[in-house]
């Protein structure tokens, strides 16, 4: 097993579930979320496959991931895809992304006349230098008033429709945000606010500091506020709601290659022990059940190619050698996906630490590549640079 293999959070002290009434249902205007559990938007994860596999382990609040609004006003193919949900599917919850108030007013509109959705949440926390560089995602709360328009733009549009922002702690140490971000949106009309307790330099590095979802809540004080950042394991949701106060948790990479993490969060908010971890058998067919619905939303040969890169997060810790991984990470059709884990051991079992293997983005903190000038002045009139508005969907 690799270092990075074995590269996983500490596990801190085990917390009992939720005693009877110790937690609220999560409420989003006219939504009520039980367990006060959301699914963070990621790109390339959360579409329609991967959410109804989460939505079988426990329920929650599903959210696709991120759209871009030009592109979606634009009627940009691939954007109008991901937007897309499964026929059952509900509610219907999809995360949004703009820096330019009339496109986030005019995709708000689009989301809910032609995808009929229950819920928007808007992006003001990616990290990516792509993004941050044109002034976007955690970039664009340092400059209050634009930010205040946008949301607004998207409120006003959504009219009955819950809207929420999901934001960082701020740019870097020196450029916090987070407070008048939950603030104005819930001046705006927001219905709930996420804080993702890191900075945009820190990437996706270190521990969040979860102290700062405790200052969010209690600056605002009329709507739910969640956290998110290290739940790996049900117990992190028990720890983090009870040591800040926060109304929800929203998990990200925790549930990659871990869908079944629902289904411990909905046991230990109804006050139950979470069940055994699944050997290797179990992961395998949880494997190839999700390559089978990515196949039929999609086509075998896109389908499978999308699964690839869910491989490394199911396999993590477990010994089942480079040989196997590679092979898995190329494989060209579901039936050659079979046979190459059939070929496996199936009694192995749940690698010791697991669940706290660390998935997904990590690396070290970088510094946040913005517009020229864009921390001089936090309340000036802001003209977004050019490329701002041309992100594919998906980040």
């Amino acid at each position: 097993m690799t270092a990075l293999e074995t590269q996983f959070s500490p596990s801190p002290e085990p917390e009992p579930p939720a005693a009877p009434g110790e937690f609220d249902a999560l409420t989003i205007g006219d939504l009520a979320v039980w367990p006060p559990v959301v699914l963070a938007p990621m790109a390339g994860v959360t579409n329609a496959p991967f959410r109804t596999l989460c939505r079988r382990y426990g329920a929650g609040l599903y959210v696709n991931q991120m759209i871009t609004a030009r592109a979606l006003v634009e009627r940009h193919r691939k954007s109008l895809e991901m937007a897309s949900f499964g026929p059952d599917e509900s509610p219907r919850s999809i995360q949004l992304y703009g820096t330019d108030p009339y496109s986030i007013g005019e995709a708000t509109k689009m989301l809910i006349a032609e995808q009929s959705v229950d819920h928007i949440d808007m992006n003001f926390g990616c990290p990516m230098k792509k993004v941050t560089r044109h002034g976007g995602g955690a970039a664009l709360p340092w400059k209050r008033e634009h930010y205040r328009r946008i949301v607004r733009a998207a409120v006003t549009a959504a009219g009955n429709v819950p809207v929420t922002v999901k934001f960082r702690v701020g740019i870097d140490d020196n450029a916090i945000t987070f407070l008048d971000a939950g603030l104005i949106a819930e001046a705006e009309g927001v219905k709930a606010v996420a804080l993702h307790a890191r900075t945009a330099n820190q990437l996706y590095s270190g521990h969040a500091d979860w102290r700062r979802i405790t200052e969010l809540k209690q600056a605002v004080t009329s709507i739910p506020v969640l956290g998110n950042g290290d739940i790996w394991e049900a117990d992190d949701a028990m720890r983090m709601m009870r040591s800040t106060g926060a109304d929800g948790v929203v998990v990200g990479r925790g549930c990659l290659g871990r869908p079944w993490l629902f289904g411990d969060l909905a046991a230990v908010f109804n006050g139950q022990q979470v069940g055994a971890r699944p050997n290797l058998g179990e992961v395998l067919d949880g494997m190839v059940e999700h390559a089978e619905l990515l196949c039929a939303w999609m086509d075998e040969t896109r389908g499978i190619r999308d699964f690839r890169k869910h491989t490394g997060w199911y396999l993590k810790g477990f010994p089942t050698g480079n040989e196997v991984r590679r092979r898995l990470n190329s494989v060209e059709s579901l039936d050659e996906m079979r046979e190459l884990v059939g070929s496996l051991d199936r009694s192995i079992e749940f690698p010791e630490g697991g669940m706290r293997m660390v998935r997904g983005h990590s690396g070290s903190s970088k510094n946040v590549h913005l517009p020229e000038g864009w921390l001089d002045e936090r309340d000036d009139e802001v003209a977004m640079p050019r490329g701002a508005e041309a992100l594919v969907s998906g980040g």
